[in-house]
């Protein structure tokens, strides 16, 4: 984790420890275990791991939002909350809030420990369920959307809240190289969508005018 990003104590604790978990998770994930969950596509299976972002992609993400000034922000698919963490953080700087989604209720139960022991509990709103349905309820101008579950689910999450995107939204899309991605990315590249998008590595950043 960057030394010098402005975190608070408590939550740069709960960051290391959540990054540590899953670095250890990682060999599980490339595992027997991993395989099968990873062959199966299924979302119980796939929902054991942390699945998380690193460190260097996490400031990113910080920095992006930050740096944005964005308020209204918006996270499908929490995992164990890393991402979720630094989000909170570049809220804090903006004076925004979160809203998470997860689908697991074990997941769930970690992530409301996490942020209380962060100090984020009231930056963030943490949404249990499918987030097809949880997300119905979400008011715009969305500033940031954050797309980092299910894969086959990010068009639909796209399409569903398209119209709530704020008119500078930023999205950003974990793990776009991914094939089951295939039909988001050639969304949001189609000119009609009205983003630019660059890739940074797994990621695809897409800005709205």
């Amino acid at each position: 984790m960057d030394p010098d990003l402005p975190l608070a104590s408590a939550l740069r604790t709960e960051l290391t420890r959540l990054h540590a978990a899953a670095a250890e998770d990682s060999a599980r994930w490339a595992s027997e275990a991993g395989a099968a969950a990873r062959a199966s596509n299924d979302l119980v299976r796939m929902g054991e791991f942390y699945l998380s972002l690193s460190p260097q992609i996490g400031s990113y993400v910080f920095g992006l939002v930050r740096d944005a000034g964005a308020r209204t922000i918006v996270e499908f698919g929490a995992s164990y909350g890393i991402s979720t963490l630094y989000l909170a953080a570049a809220a804090d700087a903006t004076g925004g809030h979160v809203t998470t989604t997860e689908v697991h209720p074990a997941k769930c139960a970690a992530l409301r420990k996490s942020f209380a022991a962060a100090g984020v509990d009231q930056r963030v709103t943490l949404l249990e369920g499918d987030a097809r349905q949880t997300l119905q309820s979400v008011q715009g101008p969305i500033d940031f959307l954050l797309l980092d579950g299910w894969k086959s689910m990010y068009l639909p999450i796209f399409t569903m809240l398209r119209d709530r995107l704020s008119p500078k939204a930023i999205l950003a899309a974990d793990n776009c190289n991914q094939p089951e991605l295939a039909d988001y990315i050639a969304a949001i590249r189609d000119p009609a969508s009205g983003f630019a998008t660059a890739i940074r590595g797994d990621m695809a950043i897409s800005r709205r005018g």
